[in-house]
């Protein structure tokens, strides 16, 4: 039979067979036994080093409660129906919660053309410390992108940035390649046009999850870096227009990249939901995209989805920001949230030469993660 710890009656209960608590800010967890058991903080059942699991979770009883739960000198003491015991840190249940949302909407700032002042760091600063650079990567989540000022002005220099966090994206163009007009251009970006806005390598799969775009020669006229907030952008077409929108996360279109030695294809909406239809991420590449045939109404509804969405992000939106990158200048962009161009630049001016590389979304998050941690643990230390 389920108990009750009288003298803390109101903070914690198993009277229904799960673990019902109230954390010391108020907030109410209502914790399943099995969820609670299968990664419970004990060397029993989790390893103490890696953190991985040691029980086979799967072969817990379906039936299984909690019998009997009291909170003491900070810890939980828990009794399962199956006589298994244990005692957790009251703190622990905080820092458990597993919100998914946590990878997408927290600490989002949406943005436009009129943000002041722009996120700019110093390479130095970041090289020197790990609590910079915690914040630098917390900046990157926050608005989609940054800019590192400082960076070696050398060919290889953007990799000196990029060891601060961890391994590059190998694709078939190599590591870090050049991005500046060449004659025989195999790729726009290779030109001195002007580039509309578009997230990078659709047709990869995976897509490269964030862009290091580092400035050697920036000094012909022209050649301006336009960004968009993607999120933002989606954000205001649902506002403006709940059936382009719904157009746009239902469309699944195919993004495709062909050369002599390379055939490319990934598919996806230009406005991807979760499961709680949540903006976790945003296409576009009008020189890549591909819709399949399909009905006239579909595609009539589509095309109108397509151009309203455009209109928000064109390079004259009042979502567009222009700025120009100068020498030792690198920007790194969220290829899942920002939408990035430039304006065409004049080769009898001068001549602009950028150095581009990819990174994987796993490696910045993972940088991310353990640097958060490091950084509360150094908090809670001091």
């Amino acid at each position: 039979m389920a108990s009750i710890d009288r003298e803390n009656a109101e903070m914690l209960s198993c009277a229904g067979g799960s673990l019902d608590l109230v954390l010391p800010d108020g907030q109410r967890l209502t914790r399943h036994p099995i969820w609670l058991r299968e990664r419970l903080p004990d060397p029993r059942i989790t390893d103490p080093t890696t953190g991985q699991r040691l029980i086979e979770a799967a072969e817990l009883p379906l039936d299984l409660t909690i019998t009997d739960a009291h909170l003491a000198d900070g810890q939980v003491s828990l009794v399962f129906s199956d006589g298994f015991e244990a005692a957790v840190p009251l703190a622990w249940f905080a820092g458990s919660q597993d919100r998914a949302e946590d990878d997408f909407t927290d600490d989002i700032i949406l943005w436009d053309s009129g943000l002041n002042p722009l996120p700019f760091m110093d390479f130095d600063t970041l090289r020197r410390s790990d609590t910079a650079l915690a914040a630098f990567l917390d900046t990157l989540h926050a608005h989609g992108f940054a800019v590192v000022r400082g960076v070696p002005v050398e060919m290889d220099g953007a990799l000196d940035f990029a060891a601060l966090i961890g391994p590059i994206r190998q694709t078939n163009w190599g590591g870090l390649a050049d991005v500046k007009a060449i004659a025989n251009a195999y790729d726009l970006t290779m030109t001195p046009r002007h580039l509309e806005p578009h997230s990078d390598n659709p047709y990869r799969n995976p897509i490269p999850g964030y862009i290091l775009l580092h400035c050697l020669i920036n000094d012909a006229v022209g050649g301006s870096s336009t960004v968009v907030d993607g999120f933002h952008a989606a954000k205001h077409l649902k506002e403006q227009d709940p059936a382009a929108f719904a157009s746009l996360t239902r469309t699944e279109v195919k993004f495709r990249y062909a050369d002599a030695d390379t055939v490319l294809e990934n598919r996806g909406s230009l406005i991807e939901l979760d499961d709680l239809g949540r903006i976790v991420r945003t296409r576009y590449s009008n020189r890549t995209e591909n819709v399949a045939p399909a009905p006239v109404a579909e595609l009539d509804a589509f095309y109108r989805a397509r151009q309203a969405f455009y209109s928000l992000i064109q390079k004259d939106s009042a979502l567009t920001l222009t700025f120009k990158l100068e020498p030792g200048d690198l920007m790194m962009m969220d290829n899942y949230r920002l939408f990035h161009g430039r304006t065409a630049y004049r080769l009898e001016t001068g001549s602009r030469h950028m150095r581009q590389c990819y990174m994987d979304r796993d490696v910045v998050q993972s940088r991310r993660s353990v640097l958060r941690t490091q950084t509360t643990s150094k908090e809670l230390a001091s």
